[in-house]
Parts: C-alpha cells; structure tokens; sequence
C-alpha cells in the first residue's frame, strides 16, 4: 500500500479497503473499537464521530452552523470523519476504478474541495485534511501528474489503505 510513494501497511495498524468498503465497518472489526450510530469508540472512549453525505450538514446545523452562508453548494463527502484529540476533519473520499472515465478528473478537485470544508469548519476552529483512498487502478504511470498535484496542494492519498495513526485513532494492542 502506498502513500505518497512510500511504505506500506497492515490490518493492524490501519484500514484495508475494498470496492463499496465502508471506513465504520472497517472500524467496527478492529480490536477494541465500538461503533454506536456515527459515534466512534476505542476502549469505551469515544474517540471520533463520522458523517456521511448530508450528515455533516446535520453536525453543522447542530453546532448553529448554517453553511449556505458559508458556501454556496454543499459538498457531499464520503466520509467525514472527527477526530476529537486533535480537532480535525478528515474528509475522506474512496475512489476505485478499473477503466478510464469521470474519476480521472474528480482527483484534481481536492484543493478546492479542501478549501470549502475549511471555510465550513472555521466557525467552529476545527481542521481540514482531504484524503482519497485510491484503487491500484491509479497507480498507474499515467496518474503520476495527478498523484503529485494532489500532494503539492496539501491533499493526501493513499492506495486501497489507510493508516488509523494518520488519522490520530488508537492502534489495536
């Protein structure tokens, strides 16, 4: 598995994804975590919350957010998950393909995308990272100018997995 070129992983120390994987389900099989409704718990602690599509509007509306004056258009993520002990939002889209098609040019939306949950989370001082979980599909040379732009503008990718420690979540014993 590979993130910005480098290393690999394992099932212990994060998420192995699969076509239509869903990040709770994954969670929900880890040593230690317990998931109730969006609430995300490890060792009875809760540790993190996940909205899906219009869920995070729901957080939002919760917190007197209204982000149709923030926005102009929402933004539907497949994931947004929050992290509490370091404040963050990982937005975290999964993306797997097996041929040429509307994904090649959804990757090289992830600035902007990025640059929208902020404006979103600023009211309530919590941080951004945009994350796409990537199919071997895009591994391929000629997603290389892709790869590194989704890098140079502070997005992250990685392939088929993704790492609890970059999130900020416990790592089952």
């Amino acid at each position: 598995m590979i993130e910005k070129g480098k290393g690999g992983g394992n099932t212990i120390t994060g998420l192995n994804f699969e076509k239509e994987t869903d990040i709770l389900s994954l969670l929900k099989n880890q040593k230690g975590y317990k998931i109730k409704e969006n609430i995300i718990f490890y060792d009875g602690k809760e540790v993190a919350r996940s909205y899906k599509k219009n869920g995070l509007y729901k957080f939002l509306e919760s917190k007197k957010v209204d982000y149709k004056k923030i926005i102009s258009k929402k933004l539907l993520p497949d994931e947004a998950l929050y992290v509490i002990v370091n404040n963050t939002l990982f937005v975290i889209e999964v993306k797997f393909q097996k041929v040429a098609g509307s994904v090649d040019e959804k990757l090289q939306t992830c600035d902007f995308k990025r640059k929208q949950y902020a404006k979103l989370m600023a009211p309530l001082n919590i941080e951004v990272e945009y994350i796409y979980i990537l199919s071997e599909w895009f591994n391929h040379p000629t997603y290389k100018d892709v790869r590194d732009y989704i890098i140079s503008v502070g997005c992250q990718y990685y392939f088929k997995y993704l790492p609890l420690q970059k999130l900020g979540l416990p790592i089952p014993k």
